[in-house]
């Protein structure tokens, strides 16, 4: 039997050994279940895995013989559909759920041959940046046990970092792939609005919510591109992309110019290391060709209060849904009636932050507040989305940090909701606006990864990879967690 190293894999290189017969499906998929049995219990990236049947599916494909990305291993956040394996989102609202479809991405990743090795630890219903928030335990960073991964997709991006899964699928509705992202040292990809299907997707924020890859590389973050962006009949918000999504292998970035919002940067709140790693990185874009010009967007320091005003109105309608009555949780005793029922089961189904947001958007959706607030939130969109496209009229692509501070202590920030929130300061803009966006790995603040982000038009998905694939050859960004370098 072939031993496999994990550590490293990218999903490409998985590819190319099944391929060249050099392992089998069952090979890779049991190295990746074991790997995760001996080292998970440390980290809880995954809420569940699936060992019979991603085995079984590895085996069919053998009997078949794999092409192309068949027989790879993906994880998939625990917040997309699986038909007939429980999918909560986090909550013990919804605890024994269990789906009678796939989520649409899903269905294309099956399709594509992809094996679904589990479930991975979330923010209760995406709401998080931490993963501290999920009703079944924190998840942990691998390059520091006593870090949080970032959220609310810190299970998947934990996944990739730490060996577990060469891609994962994660959601970003104002950064919870960027971010994580950032935080684990791995490559995040959110597309541009609608160009993944949202079908199958548990709502969070519908005007904002996105599905999109992690991955050790840009190049696999196109690869699993490929294969989930689309149109889909079964969600009328998905488009087809203008043009195919294309592997890049740009090695400068002549022709480029890169925009940075001074405004924005200006924000307290960023981290000197941080701050540091941005500059570096944009001198190796020049050093690569690029040219750089200030820009101003006035509007995106308003982003971060419009969305928190936009998102929990949102999650407010979205979760509505969640009483006890249709599935999930129910909980009541005799003489309840259907109002007290509703209420026993969402005050004890829901997490304290779930419960927050809920209030806070029920209440800016409230008659007499409507238009101070959720109201004006949205003209705060509609400044902002001008602004990007007026910037996108002088240059290609944006970049700013993706988070304005590297991993933080589990606990820290836990009971400081404000301090929290400010972790999206540099993501939330691009999810007001429906715009692709990556983070990739720029170096390293006090031995902790920091993140880079590329922000482009709508459907420029191709330009933005190039331009990050280009980056990332020339940082040579070693993706292992540095407790995994030896012996791992």
């Amino acid at each position: 039997m072939t031993v496999v190293d994990t550590l490293g894999l990218t999903a490409e290189r998985c590819a190319q050994l099944l391929g060249a017969r050099e392992i089998s499906c069952r090979e890779l998929v049991e190295a990746y279940l074991e790997r995760i049995d001996a080292h998970d219990p440390d980290l809880h990236c995954f809420l569940r895995t699936r060992p019979e049947a991603a085995l079984a599916e590895a085996d069919a494909l053998d009997a078949a013989g794999p092409k192309g990305l068949q027989g790879v291993p993906i994880a998939l956040k625990d917040i997309l559909c699986v038909r007939g394996e429980e999918t909560t989102a986090g909550s013990r609202i919804l605890a024994g759920h269990r789906p009678l479809y796939d989520a649409g991405a899903v269905t294309r990743c099956r399709d594509a041959g992809l094996i679904a090795l589990g479930k991975t630890n979330m923010d209760e219903f995406a709401m998080g940046s931490s993963t501290e928030h999920s009703a079944f335990g924190p998840t942990r960073n691998p390059w520091d046990h006593e870090l949080v991964p970032g959220g609310s997709s810190g299970g998947s991006a934990a996944a990739v970092a730490a060996g577990f899964a060469p891609l994962a699928l994660g959601t970003d509705t104002g950064g919870s792939i960027r971010q994580p992202a950032a935080l684990c040292g791995v490559v995040g990809l959110k597309p541009t609005y609608g160009a993944v299907s949202r079908h199958g997707l548990i709502a969070f924020g519908s005007s904002l919510d996105q599905i999109g890859p992690f991955s050790l590389t840009v190049r696999d973050a196109a690869l699993a591109l490929q294969v989930i962006a689309g149109h889909d009949p079964c969600d009328s918000t998905s488009v087809p992309l203008p043009e195919p999504v294309s592997v890049p292998d740009a090695e400068d970035m002549r022709g480029v110019t890169i925009g940075i919002p001074t405004d924005l940067l200006a924000i307290e709140g960023v981290e000197d290391g941080v701050r540091a790693s941005f500059e570096e990185t944009i001198g190796e874009a020049e050093r690569l060709g690029a040219s750089i010009r200030e820009i101003t967007l006035p509007t995106a320091r308003h982003a971060l209060p419009a969305y928190y005003l936009i998102a929990p109105a949102e999650a407010s309608a979205n979760l509505a849904r969640f009483d006890g009555v249709r599935y999930g949780l129910r909980l009541e005793e005799p003489g309840d009636t259907v109002v007290d029922m509703y209420g026993r089961t969402r005050s004890q189904g829901f997490g304290d932050e779930v419960k927050r947001r809920i209030m806070l958007g029920t209440y800016v959706l409230s008659a007499g507040y409507y238009d101070a607030y959720y109201g004006t939130a949205q003209r705060v969109r509609t400044l902002l989305l001008r602004e990007f496209a007026d910037a996108f009229s002088g240059v290609d692509l944006i970049a700013t940090p993706a988070s304005p501070t590297v991993a933080f202590p589990i606990g820290e920030r836990i009971d400081d909701p404000w301090a929290m929130y400010a972790c999206d300061l540099f993501t939330v803009p691009v999810n007001l606006t429906g715009l692709p966006g990556i983070s990739l790995p720029s170096g390293l603040s006090d031995g902790l990864p920091v993140g880079f982000q590329l922000i482009g038009p709508a459907f420029s998905e191709n330009r933005i990879l190039a331009a990050a694939h280009a980056l990332e050859q020339a940082i040579g960004f070693d993706p292992v967690p540095t407790g995994y370098r030896v012996g791992g």
